[in-house]
């Protein structure tokens, strides 16, 4: 199935083929490199497909990842991301696709619900991993000697792993989690991720400690559903298939940086815009809204505008029809690098 000895058929070495089918391709993916063989267990599954409650914001991708095809670089970049076990840096400018390509990998190889997680200048590690809600459990337990009951739960109910914890619970088949705008963390953040993923495992101190009177312990994931952590710590089997983004604001330290694959989008096309209007919005705004999409292309070349600011205009335009048409989509699409 290989090329990588350059014997095969050029693309037989693809996992990820870009097609927006899904297919059993995660199958033919070869060990990895000893350097990044986990061996994190027993198994908790092979992880969790789409839920109900993401069904809208999921079908939106699904579209997207039917009619989006990647360039030969995305490709090449993806799955040695896949093969390596390394996370993908990549990197462009809004709505150039970073996010899309997350959705549109997980859904062609069947590795369930993206995980996400949304990074501000407030997070740290520990919010990707876990959550330990200690005054909760205070407030239970406070309740309960009062009232003379028993208290509702043990420590594991006030434990909720985060997206990063979550992804590296040891599953069969790796999760798709989303780092997203990594370039809007504090300076401290890249840095403290580079153990973890270096590692690929992460110790949970609260349950460290009571590891020999409950060796065994309950919690919750970001999925929501509940899984048992043995002596307080998560170790991955398969590594998840990490996206890191980042709009290019800021430069990373090279520990991470050549801990990573690093894949940079150049500015949407219309082909790849017109793919996500049609994905969001339908055939006929994207044929409506044609005129700006073309507008917004021509701005781009010398301002910094978003994906979102023209899904806004044409929808806008197209369902209220206001004379104006032209101006009202200009008033929308507000350059974002304008000084104050």
């Amino acid at each position: 199935m290989s090329d990588v000895t350059g014997s095969g058929a050029p693309g037989e070495w693809l996992i990820y083929r870009g097609t927006g089918e899904p297919h059993t391709g995660m199958d033919s993916l070869p060990e990895p490199p000893p350097w990044r063989d986990f061996d994190g267990g027993p198994l908790v599954g092979p992880g969790p497909g789409p839920d109900s409650s993401s069904a809208r914001r999921l079908g939106a991708y699904r579209h997207m990842a039917e009619l989006h095809r990647p360039s030969p670089e995305e490709l090449e970049m993806v799955n040695a991301a896949l093969y390596l076990r390394r996370p993908l840096l990549v990197t462009g400018s809004p709505g150039a696709g970073k996010s899309t390509l997350a959705h549109a990998v997980a859904y062609e190889l069947g590795l369930g619900r993206v995980l996400h997680w949304p990074i501000v200048s407030r997070s740290t590690l520990q919010d990707g991993l876990y959550r330990y809600d200690a005054i909760a459990r205070l407030q239970d337990t406070q309740i309960a000697a009062n009232s003379g009951t028993v208290p509702p739960g043990g420590i594991g109910s006030y434990i909720r792993l985060g997206p990063l914890g979550t992804a590296l619970l040891p599953t069969a088949q790796p999760r798709v989690l989303l780092v997203d705008e990594l370039d809007k963390s504090d300076i401290d953040l890249p840095n403290d991720l580079l153990n973890v993923m270096e590692e690929g495992e992460f110790g949970i101190p609260e349950l460290e400690r009571l590891a020999e009177r409950e060796p065994q312990v309950d919690v919750l994931t970001d999925d929501g559903s509940r899984v048992t952590l043995r002596e307080g710590r998560v170790r991955c089997r398969a590594f998840p298939f990490v996206i890191l983004t980042s709009n290019g604001e800021r430069d990373f330290p090279p520990p991470l940086l050549r801990r990573c694959i690093h894949l940079e989008l150049g500015r949407p096309d219309h082909e790849r815009l017109s793919t996500v209007v049609r994905a969001h919005l339908g055939d006929e705004a994207a044929t409506v809204g044609d005129d700006l999409v073309q507008r917004f292309l021509e701005r781009s070349r010398n301002e910094l505008l978003a994906t979102d600011q023209l899904l806004n205009a044409i929808y806008l335009t197209h369902h209220a029809a206001p004379p104006s048409r032209a101006r009202l989509a200009d008033m929308l699409i507000q350059r974002l690098d304008r000084p104050r």
